[in-house]
């Protein structure tokens, strides 16, 4: 199958690729930067890997005038997609509060083949990220007799295009940092496959859960004050992981009611306080025994465990490997 996307009147693509229609875990990664410069564009930066089925863009756009993106994909992929999006404010104190010209939105979609065009408007800045994986490739994350997508696997055995929501849901704080992680992540050959393809299956269990709950999360479903308190307890989470405090000493802190905090904190950041914590003590644990070579009982310190079983099984139930396998293919 191919994908190819530019914008119109221009020679230059923001992407053309051949994507493997079957999953093949010994493809070589690959990975290209590409910066587009002509009149209309403000900033136009694109990253993109490649790898076995599996095709990822991450974009920024942002043009001085009206353009269109046109892209075509040819043959059978599913799509993950977050557009992020917001009007270009510096210095601007005009701006409407609840301005339309921002937000965010995702979806997965089965597309078997899809000619379009897309208007960008100016001024305003665009950030896309785009999972394109063949079924193949979707099908070996999430088993295809799954209760978890039922009804969008009937759609794309009839061959018909399909997204996952009626509707696109909101971006969730916790689909950001896993989206950062990926883009962010330093990793090479293999270790960052490996990462690759452990973030994007977080990233559809992150989509897929809050599709199945049908939750709409937005920030003005709390009330401003609420979510500045609600922030600042992931704050507090962030500086003290380790020895966190409890939900009635968090509460407390932030001055908060408990339901409020717990109920708040899960639609806003789209996992409870206490999934929050154990991710950051096993993502902390993960990069400690990775980067920093320490020993299990040494990590298990200090990322607050009083004993090295504790962690080992929390890593086990976490990352479904032991903190002991995490270096197994560092060398290969």
């Amino acid at each position: 199958m191919k994908i190819k996307s530019k914008i119109e009147g221009s020679e230059d693509w923001l992407f053309i690729e051949e994507i493997p229609e079957m999953y093949a875990p010994n493809t070589p990664l690959s990975e290209k930067n590409i910066n587009i410069r002509m009149p209309a564009v403000q900033k136009l930066i694109n990253y993109q890997l490649s790898a076995g089925g599996l095709f990822l863009v991450h974009s920024t756009m942002q043009f001085n005038e009206n353009v269109k993106v046109l892209s075509e994909v040819e043959g059978e992929t599913i799509t993950s997609q977050f557009i992020f999006y917001g009007a270009n404010t510096a210095g601007d104190k005009a701006e409407p509060k609840n301005s339309r010209r921002t937000g965010s939105r995702h979806n997965i979609r089965y597309i078997p083949s899809l000619k379009g065009k897309y208007p960008m408007m100016p001024d305003i800045e665009y950030k896309y990220f785009l999972l394109v994986l063949s079924k193949s490739y979707y099908f070996h994350l999430i088993d295809q007799h799954s209760l978890l997508h039922t009804g969008f696997v009937k759609e794309i055995l009839k061959g018909k295009y399909t997204s996952f929501a009626a509707k696109d849901l909101s971006v969730t704080s916790e689909m950001r940092r896993v989206i950062n992680d990926i883009c962010e992540c330093k990793r090479s050959g293999e270790l960052k496959r490996m990462h690759t393809e452990s973030k994007i299956l977080e990233l559809l269990m992150l989509q897929l859960e809050q599709m199945q709950s049908g939750m709409e999360v937005e920030k003005y479903l709390i009330k401003q004050d609420d979510l500045k308190k609600i922030e600042h307890a992931r704050e507090l989470l962030d500086g003290g992981y380790r020895y966190p405090p409890t939900i009635i000493e968090l509460s407390k802190l932030v001055s908060l009611n408990e339901f409020k905090l717990k109920r708040g904190f899960k639609e806003y950041y789209g996992t409870t306080i206490y999934g929050y914590v154990t991710r950051l003590r096993m993502e902390q644990a993960r990069s400690l025994i990775l980067e920093d070579k320490m020993s299990i009982g040494q990590v298990a310190t200090a990322v607050g465990f009083n004993h090295q079983s504790h962690l080992t099984d929390a890593f086990k139930r976490y990352f479904g490997i032991l903190p002991s396998e995490v270096n197994l293919g560092i060398d290969s």
